[in-house]
């Protein structure tokens, strides 16, 4: 071997040697970056003493394929999860204390000790002020409900936005990998740059990827919706200005084409979007029915009832009045607008007395006609109506017969009921998504240690290749003095 062939073969292992050390840096310096992927240097020998280094990303398809089908349902049913929590203490308060069922059993409470001393005026008052509360929590709760159900299309139109930001950035990284790829320069920062952003993607929606000629990518949701394709596919949205109960929310398109809500509590919802979409139309709706319902039992249990005449609100009355709202029927927003009759409110010039003897609304209804102050028949009628079973509407979502009482706790078990379910399987996909998240980082990522060794290996290597280009060098000095 001739002296500037040694010399040729030693400067190429010192740049090749350069070249992986600036790799192990590189991924020393991103280990703790969860969007990185590990480059390894690939040394090709590509003639006698000459030799190249490319660069290559350490990727798993499949792991990552899996981790992204993992943080969208983690996603969706945190979604639901974290909403309904919200929902819950703003209709029914901590612990229920605010919840109609509470509020309820207090009125039972104070319609019993009335019965039992019919002529103690306060104890009349203690009742109405009892009946009030069920109508503030009825009132109250209902208005959380539309609140809460125009908050969440508020975060609806914002994700969607943000959804649209992340195609806009992808288009981008896709069209840096497609134009390195087709010039021959290294992609991998882009690649991770793509990526990355599909981890914030499938956030907000499943997603399928497929990759065509020049590394080019295709984003499609889990339905087959078009999502990315060259360019992003369009995702609207048109916000509501508030909610009324019964209205239905506005559909949300990728492509032209509806996302579908989840549903149950272990929900089907996958993406934020859907679990969303779940929480407004879905759960939120269905407490809001509930309250409906509740209060037309409230209604009908202290309607006013005479011979040949119709039954006619009572103690609880509504826009309706004086008819009462038909049995097993379902009205939208009836608990937003149930109130207490005039007629028997201290508050509006009213006798409390009325719900003793009854007669608000007229003689005919009338039922303490001797007047007397020890009457207690009615309200004892009022008490077993109460606990006496009466037909709901099974689009509420819970029992058709119950009794007010029972309904109203009934309420609250479903939705306790299907909080639990959303937790437990609100951890089960959290942690499905941290173990996919873990395979995919120790199939992919930087461990640091085995970077050290790698680097310390290159250090013996350049050790090396440095004490034969000072050999060449000595004999190169030592030949020109022997000329000289």
């Amino acid at each position: 071997m001739s002296l500037s062939s040694a010399l040729s073969i030693a400067q190429s292992a010192l740049m090749s040697t350069a070249r992986q050390t600036s790799v192990v840096t590189r991924n020393v310096s991103d280990a703790s970056n969860p969007d990185y992927t590990r480059r390894i240097a690939v040394v090709t020998s590509t003639a006698p003493g000459a030799r190249s280094v490319d660069i290559q990303r350490v990727a798993n398809d499949l792991l990552f394929r899996q981790n992204l089908s993992a943080l969208s349902a983690y996603s969706g049913q945190n979604a639901l999860y974290s909403g309904m929590d919200q929902l819950d203490v703003s209709v029914n308060g901590v612990d229920n204390a605010s919840s109609p069922s509470t509020a309820i059993a207090n009125l039972q409470q104070a319609l019993q000790l009335y019965a039992t001393s019919p002529s103690n005026q306060n104890l009349g008052s203690s009742v109405i002020d009892a009946a009030k509360q069920v109508v503030r929590s009825l009132n109250e709760g209902s208005k959380a409900i539309q609140d809460f159900r125009t908050q969440t299309d508020g975060q609806i139109d914002t994700a969607v936005k943000d959804l649209n930001s992340l195609l806009g950035q992808f288009q981008n990284a896709n069209q840096a990998v497609i134009s390195g790829t087709r010039s021959g320069t290294d992609v991998s920062d882009a690649l991770d740059q793509r990526d990355a952003l599909l981890k914030k993607i499938a956030d907000y929606v499943p997603i399928s990827t497929f990759t065509r000629g020049d590394n080019d990518m295709v984003i499609t949701t889990g339905d087959g919706t078009t999502l990315f394709e060259t360019i992003p596919r369009t995702v609207s949205f048109t916000p509501s200005a508030g909610y009324a109960a019964g209205a239905s929310g506005n559909t949300i398109y990728i492509d032209n084409v509806p996302v579908s809500a989840g549903s149950g509590g272990n929900t089907t919802a996958s993406g934020k979007l859907a679990g969303l979409l779940q929480l407004r139309d879905g759960v939120a709706s269905t407490m809001q029915s509930q309250l409906d319902e509740t209060a037309r039992g409230l209604i009908t249990a202290f309607a006013e009832t005479a011979p040949s005449m119709p039954n006619a609100a009572g103690l609880f009355t509504w826009s309706g009045a004086p008819a009462v709202p038909a049995a097993g029927t379902l009205v939208n927003g009836l608990a937003g607008t149930i109130s207490i009759n005039a007629a028997m409110n201290p508050s509006t010039g009213g006798n409390p007395t009325l719900l003793r003897d009854g007669g608000a609304n007229g003689a005919a209804y009338v039922a303490n006609t001797s007047g007397g102050a020890s009457y207690s028949s009615l309200l004892v009628t009022y008490g077993d109506r109460l606990d006496q079973p009466m037909t709901f509407d099974p689009a509420a979502g819970i029992s058709a017969t119950s009794s007010v009482s029972n309904y109203a706790a009934n309420s609250i078990g479903w939705l306790q009921a299907m909080r639990q379910q959303a937790s437990t399987a609100a951890d089960a996909k959290e942690a499905l998504a941290q173990r996919g998240s873990e395979a995919l980082s120790n199939a992919t990522g930087v461990n640091v240690d085995q970077e050290m060794s790698l680097m310390l290996d290159l250090e013996h290597t350049y050790q090396a290749s440095a004490r034969m280009m000072k050999t060449v060098d000595d004999m190169l000095t030592a030949l020109l003095n022997a000329v000289g």
